[in-house]
């Protein structure tokens, strides 16, 4: 199945992915471009200074993976031995991608016309990507194809907020995401690596304690009530860095790493593939999602992006810090 097909059939026939992936159509994008605008609540604080420590030390250790497994696709209890590593303190920055755009002149996938697909409605031949959209009467899909939704706007050209410049940068397809890293000399986390990272911070494994990370509150789809402080995405760096002093791995955005997904159509010739995404985002919810865990795990085709899935980087090059403990 061509990418072209695969976003036609997302769209058309909806996705099971826990974070309301269930529908999406083309037509009329200016209400959902309207209802998706970024906002703080009156109740948020302002947001510290940014840390200006951009990589901290993931010491090593031994990984039970899925030892609290909830959903179908969270995988059974694996010890996994992991050397340690350096991780990005926070999610790669709509600034931040913007000096990468501006210095190699890159067009993101959301940017770049799609593949002809037959019998698709006008807007789906158009560069754009997904955007989540509150439910309304006459339309009950909470995803939508947005013509000109990309990282510079994620929303789409007829939402006027523009994206904070501490914001995690959105609309990034896989090979965005790894385009970056690559400009960067640096590289994406593995599943493993995420999962570690997490837990050994100290994220709690049901979910993230009352304004300790960016997640829905209320009864989604319908009401954020934002006691959070946020009702969408917050700047990277809002809520309070973890034991390793890694901020926002639980909630915020989803973030990308590199392991393809391991379910039974993932090799399948047919099949768009799959990415790991880990770390749920400002819409996951307690009375749906809810993987906002660091065992929860979900799939995202590579070629989509969507208005809440960033991503991370790691820096495999730079030598451990003096003294730094063996793996155990």
């Amino acid at each position: 199945m061509s990418w072209g097909q695969n976003r036609k059939t997302w769209l058309m026939m909806g996705t099971a992915l826990c974070f309301g992936l269930t529908a999406c159509s083309g037509g009329d994008t200016s209400e959902s471009q309207a209802d998706t605008r970024r906002t703080a609540t009156n109740d948020a604080a302002p947001c510290p200074a940014l840390d200006p420590v951009e990589f901290r030390w993931i010491a090593g250790g031994t990984l039970t993976k899925g030892d609290d497994a909830q959903l179908p696709e969270e995988s059974g209890p694996a010890r996994v031995k992991l050397a340690g590593f350096w991780l990005g303190t926070h999610e790669v920055t709509h600034s931040e991608f913007s000096e990468f755009i501006r210095a190699t002149g890159y067009i993101t996938v959301a940017e770049r016309s799609p593949p002809p697909m037959a019998d698709a409605a006008a807007d789906m031949q158009q560069p754009g990507s997904a955007v989540f959209t509150i439910p309304v009467d006459g339309n009950p899909n909470w995803w939508r194809w947005v013509v000109g939704a990309n990282w510079r706007q994620p929303s789409g050209p007829a939402d006027n907020h523009q994206p904070d410049p501490r914001e995690p940068v959105v609309q990034i397809a896989y090979d965005d995401a790894l385009a970056y890293a690559k400009w960067r000399g640096m590289a994406l986390p593995s599943e493993d690596q995420w999962e570690w990272a997490a837990r050994s911070g100290g994220a709690n494994p049901d979910a993230p304690p009352s304004k300790a990370a960016n997640v829905y509150q209320g009864s989604f789809p319908f009401n954020d009530k934002g006691s959070d402080g946020f009702t969408g995405r917050a700047p990277v760096g809002c809520f309070p860095a973890d034991k390793n002093g890694i901020y926002d791995l639980i909630g915020n955005v989803w973030e990308w790493t590199v392991d393809v997904a391991d379910r039974a159509d993932a090799a399948s010739p047919a099949a768009e593939r799959q990415n790991v995404i880990k770390g749920g985002s400002f819409l996951c919810a307690s009375n749906y999602c809810a993987r906002y865990r660091p065992a929860a795990r979900q799939f995202q085709e590579r070629s989509l992006g969507t208005d809440h899935i960033g991503f991370r980087l790691i820096d495999p090059t730079r030598p451990p810090p003096p003294q730094s403990p063996p793996t155990p």
